[in-house]
């Protein structure tokens, strides 16, 4: 089984790099996740990363991007709750991108 390795400590993850483990993720680990994404974190993504972390815990299911979207422009308004602000901050799809990084599964209908 693959794993990132940070601090001595073992973190198992798919073959795409997913945790298998959502309890396991740290902030640490985020950042070791996007440097193997060559995504510089800044405080919008954290915010992003936070949000997605608090829908999992509230729903334990990491939203499409859709989803995503809507319930991001619900929160933070419009500004930051569309596509084109979410794809700047996650080239590679903000549903997919992000919830790795974030230590979640891959959303349901992602490729």
């Amino acid at each position: 089984m693959p794993a990132y390795e940070l601090n001595g400590k073992t973190y198992e993850h798919d073959e795409e790099g997913y945790l298998l483990d959502v309890n396991q993720w740290n902030e640490e680990l985020a950042a070791i996740l996007a440097k193997g994404e060559n995504l510089p974190l800044t405080s919008e993504h954290w915010e992003v990363i936070g949000f997605l972390r608090e829908y999992y815990n509230e729903y334990q299911i990491a939203p499409a991007v859709r989803v995503l979207t809507k319930a991001i422009a619900k929160k933070f308004g419009p500004d930051k709750g569309n596509n084109k602000y979410l794809y700047e901050l996650f080239p590679y799809g903000p549903g997919k991108q992000a919830c790795k990084i974030a230590g979640l599964p891959k959303p349901t209908g992602c490729i």
